[in-house]
């Protein structure tokens, strides 16, 4: 099955060099580590002030930031594997790519949550406290990562299904395509994003607009809002990039078939790895109140050294 693979031929055929590869994982990890360093940070700092973790839009922003640093983490570790060990066992490189599934399609899911919240709190601040309620918010990520797993668990009971049982003690080049090879499965995916894709937007555009139409009126805290909800909007754009990624996949290998794993590697960086670098900046930077105790963290560990 991995040999019928053309992505993964055309991998193997055009092999990296040992400098261009090794200058891409230091690349990768250099990258994976500064941004779970720096959402860790975040972490703390929610943690430490009880301001944070009483209201929803930092119950929610940390909950990205959770859902971001195990994306990182796990796409991290299976590019530093493609290029190492090559091929996995099925089994583990199924745990992979499901924690990878659930926490990519997380992260839109999660963005458009927080534009409601943004939304109610400009356009309806009289309901905002018993709208967005700490146990609705907690149950509002139970129904993200439910939903997601819905999304991506048929995955694995498909394969299950029509894969004999020795499949799963083989060794693959661990991709989605390959251990979920059904073609059930790639028709699936994409019925999934395209709904994802249309429910997402229209609430991005719908609180975007209602929120620039409040913002006319003066109002302080509608325009940080609308800027926040632009910087959503941007984030929201890489991150559905993923949605497309096949299909530019299967573009650039007939493309550039010689040039494919560079290809692949400019995909990593700019649809899984730059949009986890914009969560940090819009909530450690942009925020004001969180930008305060963070500062104040990083000021206190200064100090100690």
């Amino acid at each position: 099955m991995n040999a019928s693979s053309p992505n993964v031929t055309v991998v193997l055929q055009y092999r990296d060099s040992f400098t261009k590869a090794a200058t891409k994982n230091v690349i990768v990890v250099v990258l994976g580590i500064s941004i779970n360093c720096i959402n860790a940070g975040l972490i703390y700092t929610f943690s430490k002030h009880q301001i944070f973790y009483v209201n929803p839009r930092y119950i929610l922003f940390i909950h990205l930031v959770i859902n971001d640093m195990m994306q990182v983490t796990v796409t991290v570790l299976l590019f530093v594997i493609s290029y190492t060990v090559h091929k996995i066992n099925v089994s583990i490189c199924c745990v992979f790519v499901l924690i990878a599934i659930f926490t990519t399609e997380n992260t839109p899911l999660n963005l458009a949550c927080m534009a409601v919240e943004c939304y109610i709190a400009i356009c309806l601040p009289l309901r905002h406290v018993q709208i967005c309620t700490i146990k609705r918010t907690l149950i509002l990520i139970g129904l993200i990562w439910t939903t997601t797993m819905i999304s991506g668990l048929p995955d694995l009971f498909i394969t299950l299904a029509t894969q004999p049982l020795d499949f799963f003690h083989s060794r693959v080049f661990c991709l989605r395509r390959n251990v979920f090879p059904n073609p059930l499965i790639i028709k699936k995916r994409d019925l999934t994003y395209s709904v994802f894709l249309v429910i997402v937007w229209i609430t991005i555009f719908y609180t975007y607009f209602k929120i620039l139409f409040t913002a006319k009126s003066a109002n302080k805290d509608a325009k940080k809002a609308r800027n926040t909800i632009l910087l959503h909007g941007f984030q929201l754009l890489l991150c559905m990039a993923s949605y497309a990624t096949p299909q530019l996949k299967d573009a650039l290998l007939r493309w550039f078939p010689k040039n494919y794993t560079d290809s692949l590697f400019a995909c990593y960086i700019i649809v899984q790895m730059l949009p986890r670098s914009i969560s940090p900046i819009i909530y450690g930077l942009l925020d004001s109140t969180f930008r305060k105790y963070l500062k104040r963290h990083l000021l206190c560990k200064v100090g100690i050294h």
